[in-house]
């Protein structure tokens, strides 16, 4: 695993669509999550927001989600030199997703610190055992990933 914290202009624009993607996804009751894979020559692939309670499905996550239409699109399970933008840190479940599909490129806004599988509570991604590396980006929208997670669970909350 390596990390980068390079902020390119095409990074805060897939990073703005995973937004987008999350407060869809808020707008449905559900935790607001979104992502999205691009290919290497910009190709947007597949995209998600987090769907589990509406879909009855408890691996539709937003990034399982964008995996698999990514997956779809490409004819492929494995999706190499692919990037996948998601508004806050992956979980376990996502993270093994991501390793089985060779994404290439992990870029995430916030961190989860309840559930996050990369570095709020490493271990998927550090094990010496794993055939795939994955390029690590963190912080893209790092305030408004937080907000749009902070909100939700305050409004949740609220009597």
């Amino acid at each position: 695993m390596s990390r980068s914290t390079d902020t390119t202009t095409g990074q805060a624009q897939w990073m703005e669509m995973a937004l987008v993607l999350a407060a869809q996804a808020a707008a449905i009751g559900e935790v607001p999550v979104g992502a999205v894979v691009v290919s290497a020559n910009g190709q947007l692939l597949g995209q998600g927001c987090n769907q589990p309670i509406s879909s009855h499905d408890p691996s539709a996550h937003a990034e399982i989600v964008a995996l698999r239409q990514a997956a779809l699109a490409q004819q492929n399970h494995r999706l190499p030199e692919c990037t996948l933008y998601v508004s806050i840190e992956p979980c376990t479940m996502c993270v093994g997703a991501i390793i089985h599909a060779r994404i290439t490129t992990l870029v995430f806004g916030a961190r989860e610190p309840k559930a996050g599988a990369v570095y709020s509570h490493p271990g998927a991604l550090l094990n010496p055992g794993l055939n795939h590396e994955i390029n690590i980006v963190e912080g893209i929208a790092r305030k408004a990933s937080a907000q749009l997670i902070q909100k939700f669970f305050a409004a949740r909350r609220r009597p």
